[in-house]
C-alpha cells in the first residue's frame, strides 16, 4: 500500500476530538481508527496495542547488531480539528497541478485560488489531494499517521536499512490540548521522539508558544430598562470595555513569527452575566508572564471602577515553550537537518505557532521536537498536501532513523 493510499484511508474514519467531553478519547471514532491502526501494524509484522485511553503504541525492533542505537520515537495524532467538519470527506487528487485556480465544489461554486493561497506555485506539477470544499481533509494529523505507517512498512520490506528500536505511538485529543495526558513516557522507552505534525516538507520546529487560558466572568446588575438609570450594570457593556482595553494590535490576525497574542475565541452574555474566554500565547516566558499580569490589571482597575467581584478572572496555564528541553540535546535537530539534507530537501528551522504532543512530552523527560507532514491550510475547508510530499517524508523518515553506519 503507498502512502497516499494509506492517507486517503486513514481520512475516511471520522475522528473529531470535542473539548465539551470530558470522556477518554473524547470521541470514539478515535478508538475506531486506532483498532485499524494496530490492526496494520500487526499485518505488517511489528507489535502493537491500543490502551484503556485509546493511545496506540507499536515497536519496530532493531537490526540485528543495531540494539545499542538510540531507541527513536515517532509519534502523530488520530483526531482532527473541529474548526470544520470531518465528516464523510471526499478527497481527490488534482493530478500534475497547473498552477491556477482549483474548483473545489462546483455546486457551491468553492474555489482554492493562488490568488489567495500563493504557496500553491510551489507546487506546481504535484498531484495534490484536495477537499470537495465542504469539509477538511485531515492532513492534520492522518498525514503524520500514513508516512509512519509507511516508513515502518519500507524498513520491515528493506532489511538492509539497519535502524535501532523504532517507537510509534499514535494519540488521541491533540486537537482540544489532551493528547499528552494519558502517554506513557516509560513504557514508550524511546531516548527522543518527534511528531510529525508540521507544514510543507522541510519544517523543523522546536519552539512552541506558552500557551493559558483565561476565562472572564463579568456580573451585572439586571434591572427593567425603564427604571434602571444609576441602577442597572450591564454585564454586556461591561465587557465591550473589557475588550477595549485589550491590546488590539496583539491578536493573532495582526501577528507572525515570534509575536504572541490575545485571542478571544468564545464570549456569551445577557445584562446580569458575560463571559470571555481567552487564549494567551507568547514564545517568551517574560512576555508570556507579563501578559497574564496584564489582564490581572485590567481585571483589577474595573472592578475598582464598579465594584469588588465585578469581574472575576481565572487563568490556567496548558502549556510552556520546549526549547529550554531541546537546547541540552540538540543533536537531535542536528538529525533531523541531516536527513533532509541527505533527501536534498532544504530544513528550515521555524517555531511552531501553537503546540504539538511533544511541547508537553519534552517536559516529561521525552524531548520531542516536530517534523513536517507537508500540508497546507490545516483547519481548513482549503487543506490540501501534494503527494509527492508525503513521499518525500516517508524518505526523510527513512533516513532520520538509520543507524549511523
Amino acid at each position: 500500500m503507498t502512502v497516499t493510499e494509506r492517507f486517503l484511508r486513514y481520512v475516511s474514519f471520522p475522528t473529531q476530538s470535542d473539548e465539551t467531553k470530558n470522556d477518554v478519547p473524547s470521541t470514539p471514532g478515535q478508538k475506531v481508527l486506532g483498532e485499524q491502526l494496530v490492526k496494520e501494524l500487526r499485518e505488517l509484522g511489528i507489535e502493537a496495542f491500543m490502551d484503556g485511553f485509546g493511545y496506540v503504541y507499536g515497536t519496530l525492533p532493531a537490526t540485528p547488531g543495531y540494539e545499542n542505537e538510540p531507541v527513536i520515537g515517532l509519534i502523530a495524532h488520530m483526531d482532527t480539528s473541529d474548526a470544520a467538519s470531518g465528516e464523510n470527506i471526499k478527497a481527490r487528487i488534482v493530478e500534475n497541478y497547473d498552477g491556477g485556480d482549483i474548483v473545489l465544489n462546483n455546486d457551491s461554486l468553492i474555489i482554492m485560488s493562488p490568488a489567495e493561497y500563493p504557496y500553491l506555485k510551489d507546487c506546481i506539477g504535484m498531484d495534490l489531494v484536495v477537499t470537495d470544499g465542504m469539509t477538511l481533509l485531515g492532513a492534520d494529523n492522518k498525514a503524520g499517521i500514513a508516512e509512519i505507517v509507511s516508513l515502518v512498512q519500507r524498513l520491515i520490506q528493506n532489511p538492509d536499512i539497519p535502524h535501532g528500536v523504532i517507537k510509534v505511538g499514535f494519540t488521541p485529543d491533540e486537537e482540544i490540548g489532551r493528547g499528552a495526558d494519558h502517554f506513557d513516557v516509560a513504557g514508550f522507552g524511546a531516548d527522543f521522539a518527534y511528531t510529525v505534525d508540521g507544514g510543507p516538507v522541510g519544517e523543523i520546529e522546536f519552539e512552541n508558544f506558552n500557551a493559558a487560558s483565561a476565562i472572564v466572568v463579568i456580573n451585572g446588575i439586571s434591572i427593567h430598562p425603564g427604571t434602571a438609570k444609576d441602577k442597572m450594570k450591564n454585564a454586556c457593556h461591561l465587557a465591550g470595555e473589557w475588550m477595549s482595553m485589550m491590546p488590539q494590535a496583539e491578536t493573532p490576525e495582526h501577528t507572525e513569527g515570534y509575536e504572541g497574542f490575545y485571542h478571544l475565541s468564545q464570549m456569551e452574555g445577557r445584562e446580569e452575566k458575560a463571559v470571555l474566554k481567552y487564549i494567551i500565547r507568547d514564545h517568551s516566558m517574560e512576555k508570556f508572564n507579563q501578559r497574564k499580569e496584564y489582564m490581572k490589571r485590567v481585571a483589577d482597575y474595573l472592578n475598582e471602577k464598579y465594584g469588588d467581584g465585578t469581574i472575576e478572572l481565572t487563568i490556567r496555564d496548558s502549556y510552556y515553550n520546549m526549547r529550554e528541553k531541546i537546547e541540552p540535546v540538540m543533536h537531535i535537530i542536528d538529525r533531523a537537518i541531516d536527513a533532509m539534507k541527505s533527501e536534498g530537501v532544504e530544513p528550515r528551522i521555524v517555531p511552531i505557532r501553537g503546540g504539538t504532543d511533544g511541547a508537553r512530552l519534552s517536559y516529561e523527560g521525552l524531548p520531542c521536537p516536530n517534523l513536517s507532514t507537508g500540508g497546507y491550510n490545516y483547519h481548513s475547508r482549503f487543506e490540501f498536501i501534494p503527494v509527492q510530499a508525503m513521499e518525500k517524508m516517508v524518505d526523510v523518515l527513512t533516513a532520520l532513523v538509520r543507524a549511523k553506519q
